[in-house]
């Protein structure tokens, strides 16, 4: 027992940082912060957007790509941050669309 005392102890202490996991790889979540990144970009330009009502096109449109670009960022994200700013791109965009739709849609 000893033995296996000192030998975690130099483990703990090699350099490599603290980790949640000890057994956990230290990949990136490079696409997954792109996208939750691009989600709430896309979800807050179409809230925005449709708010005004002399732009309800553009903002429906940023509301027709933000949306399932939120769902699917939610589906594939590794991380808790990734989650949230992707929930709140999903309601950004959500909301967005709707008061571009309560102010003319996709009409021209």
């Amino acid at each position: 027992m000893p033995q296996e005392a000192a030998g975690s102890r130099q483990a703990a202490g090699s350099g490599r940082g603290v980790t949640a996991r000890p057994d956990a790889q230290t990949d990136s979540h490079t696409m997954g912060n792109a996208l939750a990144a691009a989600s709430i970009t896309i979800g807050i330009a179409a809230l925005v957007l449709g708010w005004i009502p002399s732009t309800h096109l553009p903002g429906s449109i940023a509301a027709v790509i933000g949306l399932p670009l939120a769902l699917y960022s939610q589906m594939i994200s590794g991380t808790i941050n990734q989650r949230w700013l992707n929930v709140i791109g999903m309601i950004a965009a959500f909301l967005g669309g709707a008061f571009a739709l309560s102010h003319g849609g996709f009409s021209v």
